[in-house]
């Protein structure tokens, strides 16, 4: 009776509507996938860089997760690349993680971005406390700035030391790769700002061509690297990848975007051959700034 009764309520063995997701994952051709069959295929990559929208606290709770399963499965052969810390603090990011240096004095000197606090703090965290290497791989902002405002040739006359934080000079752009032209078209093709817009290009190659140099330079041969960056780096292949290329052209490198959509159910065309993986995370989801 009591089962008769249950099976009358209202309700009772209709299907259950899905909870609202907080993201997606799909494949490069716009099949959905799964965490887990990411995950295993990330695992056999040389490199894997995951393409954030920085003030996105889907994909920065996402990118733990992946940290502590590739840790898992590659058994503790993982370096992790962070664009946030730039190259003249990389000293202290090792003492930081070896324990050497305290946290309030390594957040005071490590020049931290404004939002490190609640979004890659748990990771740093993490590599402290699993004794894995953490690499600032960026060009310190300063360069890229001088850059923006003078070109490459702005760099000529810095000393040795200083270079030495910085991809190899003199550094070659090509202005043909999507990203760049992508670039010059958000800019504009007006004459009148040409040489501006060629000096922010600059500016934006200078910071791939240093993150790849420094990252290929950080993995240890059997290691996975797994390295955190702005999308606009990683994007088809592009940017950082353009540079890792030419450095290393073996290295097997997988990657991850993260985009914004309203829907969540397919991938949106121009989305499509964007990475290996794309994260969808809906365009209302709350930001950490």
């Amino acid at each position: 009776m009591l089962l008769l009764f249950a099976t009358c309520l209202p309700g009772v063995g209709k299907p259950v509507p899905d909870d609202k997701p907080a993201y997606r994952l799909f494949a490069a051709g716009g099949k959905a996938t799964s965490y887990d069959k990411m995950l295993q295929q990330l695992a056999q990559a040389d490199v894997v860089f995951f393409g954030e929208q920085h003030n996105d606290p889907i994909g920065h709770w996402l990118a733990l997760h992946l940290t502590k399963d590739l840790l898992r499965l590659r058994q503790g052969q993982l370096v992790l690349g962070l664009e946030m810390f730039e190259r003249d603090v990389q000293p202290l990011v090792d003492q930081y993680a070896t324990g050497e240096l305290a946290e309030k004095e390594f957040e005071e000197q490590s020049r931290p971005w404004p939002n490190y606090g609640t979004d890659y703090k748990p990771l740093v965290l993490l590599a402290r406390q699993q004794k894995f290497r953490v690499v600032g791989t960026n060009v310190p902002r300063r360069y890229a700035s001088q850059v923006a405002k003078g070109s490459l040739t702005a760099l000529d006359a810095l000393p040795a030391a200083e270079k030495a934080w910085l991809a190899p000079l003199p550094l070659t752009v090509d202005y043909e790769l999507p990203g760049y032209q992508n670039m010059a078209k958000m800019f504009g093709s007006d004459a009148s700002h040409a040489a501006g817009v060629q000096n922010i290009i600059q500016a934006q190659a200078l910071k791939d061509a240093t993150m790849a140099h420094f990252l290929n330079q950080a993995r240890p041969a059997g290691h996975l690297l797994l390295h955190i960056n702005g999308s606009y780096h990683s994007d088809n292949h592009d940017g950082i990848l353009a540079y890792l290329r030419q450095q290393n052209p073996q290295l097997k490198a997988l990657t991850i975007s993260t985009v914004m959509q309203e829907q969540l159910g397919k991938l949106d065309k121009e989305h499509e051959q964007k990475a290996d993986f794309v994260l969808v995370v809906p365009t209302d989801m709350t930001r950490t700034y």
